[in-house]
């Protein structure tokens, strides 16, 4: 019986933002500064631009990190979220808000305010992937048999030690 060795799948998480207020021309100038960066110095990048579009972008990429965490625990996996990057981010146009400014002689002008869609994914390095599979994989084949056995109940009895009960003084 021939062992392949495990594929490791990288975490991805997904965090879109829909009818924001915002140009999706200006919001795609901030969006280009992010794009392939790690998650830490994204959110830096984020925290220290001028731009009124990066304070709605920076709430979406934690966001995605928050549902990759989520998304780590539920699946009983570790999680780094140092290892995290932007694997992809665009803003797409939401719907146009028709208004109507009043104009000379009776007349009208119009104006449209643009809304926008932003959406973040961020993926797990692949290196750290198979890093924590072979952390799994690792920790597996030390509980096996009567010793991996043995090593579980020592280290669950390691973490409920109590401290010695102290003798008083009469």
């Amino acid at each position: 019986m021939s062992t392949q060795p495990l594929v490791p799948h990288a975490i991805e998480a997904r965090a879109v933002a829909r009818y924001i207020r915002v140009s999706p021309q200006k919001a795609r100038l901030v969006i280009d500064l992010i794009r392939g960066q790690r998650a830490a110095a994204a959110l830096q990048t984020l925290r220290f631009t001028k731009k009124r579009a990066a304070k709605d972008i920076e709430k979406v990429l934690r966001s995605a990190i928050a549902n990759a965490e989520r998304k780590a625990e539920d699946a009983g996996e570790s999680l780094d979220v140092d290892e995290l990057y932007v694997s992809r981010c665009f803003v797409n146009e939401g719907p146009r808000w028709k208004r109507i400014r009043p104009a000379p002689m009776g007349r009208a002008f119009r104006y449209q305010k643009r809304t926008s869609h932003i959406v973040v994914e961020l993926a797990e390095h692949h290196r750290a992937a198979a890093g924590r599979a072979e952390a799994a994989a690792a920790e597996a084949e030390a509980s096996k048999g009567v010793s991996g056995a043995v090593r579980k109940v020592r280290k669950s009895l390691a973490g409920k030690k109590k401290s010695p009960a102290k003798k008083q003084k009469k």
